[in-house]
């Protein structure tokens, strides 16, 4: 299954890169499914992590995910989602809007899902500090949102899912998000 996922996923993002970088988007995909068998998940949830943007960043549907790989895998790439069914990639209600939402949504998900943001979450992390502490500020351009908006979407996030993370996953985006404020202070 975790190589018709990762086949339907190539498909799906094609040449996309990761924001403001020449890094293929599939490699993110592989860290989070990485991520979350590392973190305890099983091959279901590392499935629906080299999915989790297939809904929110290409054409691809929730019911064509469905009908590839189920409804389970389907409902946690639903959770993973901050888009609207009538919504497509460069046609998206205001960031703002969306993650509110979203924040919304993730207080009711379940563990399972909860892993795979989280996962997501940590990935993402560790590239903007990484990028932050070698490249500087500049690499905040590439993001749709200013610092002040992220390290509020990210510490939501955290009291959101806090009691449905392993606990050493919940630790590492702690201090990741410590260490993205510090860096983005008064940015």
């Amino acid at each position: 299954m975790l190589a018709l996922a990762l086949e339907f996923a190539v498909a799906a993002h094609g040449s996309q890169t990761r924001k403001g970088t020449q890094v293929p988007y599939v490699s993110h995909l592989l860290q989070v499914s990485g991520l979350v068998l590392e973190h305890g998940g099983d091959l279901e949830q590392a499935t629906a992590a080299l999915l989790h943007d297939v809904v929110e960043d290409t054409p691809a549907t929730l019911e064509q995910v469905a009908a590839s790989f189920g409804p389970g895998i389907a409902a946690i790439v639903a959770d993973c989602t901050d888009t609207g069914p009538d919504e497509a990639p460069g046609s998206k209600r205001p960031w703002i809007e969306r993650k509110r939402e979203h924040l919304a949504h993730m207080r009711g998900v379940s563990a399972r899902s909860a892993l795979i943001v989280g996962c997501d979450k940590l990935h993402n992390l560790r590239s903007s500090v990484a990028d932050l502490e070698v490249l500087g500020p500049a690499v905040l351009g590439r993001f749709n949102a200013p610092p002040a908006q992220q390290r509020w979407l990210y510490g939501e996030l955290l009291a959101a899912l806090r009691d449905k993370l392993p606990p050493r996953l919940h630790a590492e985006l702690t201090a990741l998000c410590e260490r993205y404020a510090a860096l983005t202070e008064g940015l």
